[in-house]
């Protein structure tokens, strides 16, 4: 065989390879982190008590998302379903309720946690914190405190599976920043803005503050044994069974959705009954005869509906039946 087309057989097997790698891959939802017990802390850092579980979230995310691990859910997505749930921080954070609501997103495991820790190394007060924002936040000061300090974060979370609300795996992170200073907010320029209650942990002038800096270690800790334990999680297969509802074109509308296992980018087959086959003795349907029309590839999904596009040598039909 000729070198150029061992390269070439090469290259295809890896491509494979990495293709089968990405179908195998856990899809996972990661919920605003609770941040209660550390609020005090938080008004007194930023001036305001700002939602630091959802920049915590945020962060992990793209980490998750980096280490390429997982299947994660947009952040998007899940703040849409949340809020047409209407589910408040408890129920979010308790593992019954998640795993509900992480059965309608379609997602195999829900990642909820909570920061226990987001401040100083020590206990000295703070004087003017609420200035943040103002002259003291222009000059990245975020408070005068009376001695340097460095800044703990430390946060938990737990993998909850969403067939049973199983805890499967849990992980505890922690960042101790290597710099001290009379500010938790100094050294990273302007932090203006966060006595609105705005802050982005996303953002490089925040990574850049000593408080930055230990939120970052916190959220690689935490992120890593997460990545470790991706294979708790259980293979399942799940069995997709539906009706084609719409018929427009090549494009169709399904009767079955995410919390009937449906997800973006899934292949199902299109089948047509053409009879069904009943016990002479108790009058019941033994079987159900049926011819392939095509197959459709979903585009779209929501709880009770998805929406594909349709290949094939046949005619799609309302009422066809879908399944994987």
């Amino acid at each position: 065989m000729s070198a150029p087309r061992v390269v070439a057989l090469l290259v295809l097997a890896g491509a494979l390879s990495v293709s089968a790698l990405g179908q195998t891959k856990k899809r996972v939802a990661v919920f605003n982190f609770e941040y209660g017990t550390v609020s005090s802390s938080v008004a007194q850092i930023f001036g305001t008590n700002m939602d630091v579980g959802k920049g915590i979230a945020d962060l992990i995310v793209e980490r998750l998302v980096q280490s390429g691990t997982y299947s994660v859910i947009e952040r998007k997505a899940l703040d849409k379903i949340l809020a047409e749930q209407n589910f408040s921080n408890s129920d979010r954070v308790d593992p019954n309720s998640a795993a509900r609501l992480g059965k309608i997103l379609g997602v195999d495991a829900i990642i909820i946690g909570s920061i226990t820790q987001f401040g100083r190394d020590d206990k000295s007060v703070g004087v003017g914190g609420g200035a943040v924002g103002g002259l003291a936040g222009r000059y990245g000061l975020g408070g005068v405190k009376k001695r340097d300090a460095k800044a703990v974060v430390a946060i938990s979370a737990r993998m909850v599976m969403t067939d049973t609300a199983e805890i499967l795996a849990a992980a505890n992170g922690r960042g101790e920043s290597s710099r001290s200073g009379v500010s938790l907010l100094g050294a990273g320029g302007s932090s203006g803005g966060a006595g609105a209650g705005a802050v982005n942990m996303s953002s490089q002038n925040f990574a850049n503050t000593i408080l930055g800096e230990a939120v970052t270690k916190a959220v690689s800790d935490l992120s890593s044994q997460l990545d470790s334990q991706a294979g708790k999680l259980p293979t399942k297969v799940v069995a997709v069974s539906g009706l084609v509802a719409d018929v427009s074109g090549r494009t169709l509308i399904l009767n079955v959705g995410s919390a009937g296992g449906v997800k973006v980018g899934d292949r199902l087959k299109v089948m047509r009954p053409i009879r069904e086959v009943r016990d002479p003795a108790t009058g019941k349907v033994i079987r159900r005869v049926e011819e392939p029309v095509g197959e459709v590839v979903v585009t779209e999904a929501d709880a009770n509906s998805s929406v594909g596009t349709f290949s094939g040598a046949g005619s799609v039909k309302v009422g066809d039946a879908v399944r994987n």
